[in-house]
């Protein structure tokens, strides 16, 4: 019986249509085309820390430098997966032209590279290189660094949540159990054991091994199943493995976490974030990086990804990571947004007078509203007197300083906080509006004003303020919002990138690197094509001239 089954062989389906290709492909390809300012680039590169991350073990079946030109350009064309770019190489013009000869790569070829060899040291290096080439050729000027950061959500599930404060509920809640139920147990069995309140791991264990030494040696016989009756001590012994594996559980939890509120159960590097994102509307925390950029002349020069929520924490570290980057190569301001503003940044920056802060003090917009400038109970709207160190309220009363409190940050920097009280706040008329309410217990009449006051910080904040008021503060501060959040636009909306494809920190990292380096192809084949070479700060026609 003939059947109508295609052939596997479809060259015996075709017109007879003979397709001719030119022997040089290169001549389709436009001569302003972007992939050949890659190319050019990516040649004068060092590639020497890349190699070295290969094992010496085997060979290296695909060139390094080939598949570093192949993701970036991908990044660039919004192919990211291991499977379009495999696809691509296959049958992208363009790609090809980058493979030089060599036959298109597998996506585990392609996966393995990026996960396993690009790692952040040698994207970093690649990076910088890239940077001090531009910096060199005058394309890129290091006078003025924009940072900026954004939340980009984690390859992870949005329900797999762990909360630090939760595991510390159930760990209390499980030793609490355990110290109240474990003496009658013991009692039914015949076993003494000391229990202290809060029992720890290797006393459970070493309690085990005894009632397990206690089995071998009565020659009890362990049961399991349906009308089995178990023993009292087999049922102590389930009972202990139980508590056991929590206990492990909960402290592990908590160690994970560190100094976190939360992480994801299928990415623990990932920290559970608000995001812009918020399609439903309604909050909900996502796991995702805090992911922080520094930006020269539209360029990006270096990246820092944090699982920390809050920006202020991540700015003196990729300072570090910036200055030894570009060691020889002063940077000679730095402009962040009022969330990267505290008195350990403010010191840090003091301390390394060659690069110069600009920062907005969070209270810049809300001291322009006429609100702010007449609330009496902030520090701000009172009378200070330096010579007695007091401050005056809104009816004629003094605060004096009582006390100093000093603490010290994670780093070890010490902050002295003087505190200030008022001991005549009995029967005020305006107590109701000094006296903010903050969560105390304690009704109003008992009450009385208390302020505590950073000495430094405030000496900080005021010098900042009136920098950031200079025309150079300004145009700066104008730069950022252009040049910082820039980057970002055009990640998440132009490139449609929204979350990331690999898990953990290191890897996140290097998939960042490559968006970085795509981005700076990118500007630069932008730059040229609109002859915008050399522009490195953007003066709007309201500023005076000569900035």
């Amino acid at each position: 019986m003939k059947t109508n089954l295609p052939q596997t062989d479809y060259t015996t389906m075709t017109s007879g249509f003979q397709l001719v290709m030119p022997l040089d492909c290169e001549v389709n390809i436009e001569k302003n085309a972007p992939v050949r300012l890659l190319n050019a680039v990516m040649e004068r590169m060092d590639y020497s820390k890349l190699y070295a991350a290969y094992s010496r073990l085997g060979r290296i079946e695909y060139s390094p430098k080939i598949l570093l030109k192949i993701m970036v350009y991908g990044y660039m064309r919004k192919q990211i997966s291991s499977r379009a770019l495999e696809a691509c190489c296959r049958e992208n013009l363009h790609f090809i032209y980058l493979l030089e000869g060599q036959r298109a790569p597998d996506h585990n070829t392609i996966n393995r590279f990026r996960k396993k060899i690009l790692t952040q040291e040698a994207g970093q290096d690649i990076l910088c290189q890239l940077v001090v080439l531009l910096h060199e050729r005058g394309l890129l000027s290091l006078e003025a660094a924009f940072i900026d950061g954004t939340k980009i959500e984690a390859n992870a599930n949005k329900y797999s949540f762990v909360w630090k404060k939760a595991a510390a509920k159930k760990t209390d809640k499980l030793l609490k159990r355990i110290h109240e139920e474990l003496p009658a147990k013991l009692k039914e069995v015949g076993i003494r054991f000391y229990i202290p309140e809060k029992i720890a791991v290797r006393q459970l264990k070493k309690l085990r091994k005894r009632i397990y030494a206690r089995i071998d040696a009565d020659g009890i016989v362990l049961v399991s199943g349906k009308g089995k009756r178990k023993t009292p001590i087999q049922r102590l012994s389930e009972w202990i493995d139980q508590c056991l594996a929590k206990l492990k559980q909960y402290t592990k939890d908590i160690h994970i976490c560190g100094n976190r509120n939360s992480f994801s159960k299928t990415d623990h590097d990932a920290t559970f974030m608000h995001m812009k994102e918020d399609y439903m509307r309604n909050g909900q925390l996502k796991p995702g990086y805090n992911v922080n950029v520094a930006t020269c002349s539209d360029f990006i020069i270096g990246s820092y990804i944090s699982s920390d929520r809050n920006d202020v924490h991540t700015l003196i570290p990729f300072m570090e990571q910036l200055r030894k980057n570009y060691a020889g190569r002063n940077i000679g301001s730095v402009v962040v947004d009022s969330g990267y503003e505290s008195e350990e940044n403010y010191c840090w920056f003091e301390a390394h007078p060659e690069t110069e802060l600009y920062v907005k003090p969070s209270n810049h917009e809300m001291a322009k509203h006429r609100k702010y400038r007449t609330d009496i109970s902030r520090r701000e709207n009172m009378a200070y007197d330096a010579q007695a160190d007091a401050y005056t309220c809104a009816n004629g009363k003094l605060l004096q300083r009582t006390r100093e409190k000093k603490t010290h940050t994670a780093s070890g920097l010490e902050i002295a906080t003087s505190v200030y009280e008022c001991n005549e706040c009995d029967g005020c008329p305006l107590k109701e509006k000094c006296i903010r309410a903050c969560g105390s217990k304690k009704p109003l009449e008992e009450r009385y004003k208390v302020i505590y006051v950073s000495k430094r910080f405030a000496r900080q904040r005021q010098a900042m303020e009136a920098k950031i008021s200079s025309p150079k503060g300004c145009l700066l501060r104008v730069n950022r919002s252009i040049q910082a959040e820039g980057n970002f636009a055009y990640v998440k909306q132009d490139l449609d990138f929204r979350r990331f494809l690999l898990r953990g920190n290191m890897k996140v990292a290097a998939e960042w690197l490559l968006f970085s380096l795509a981005l700076n192809i990118l500007h630069l084949h932008h730059k040229i094509q609109n002859r915008r070479l050399g522009s490195d700060l953007k003066i709007p026609s309201s500023f005076p001239a000569g900035l």
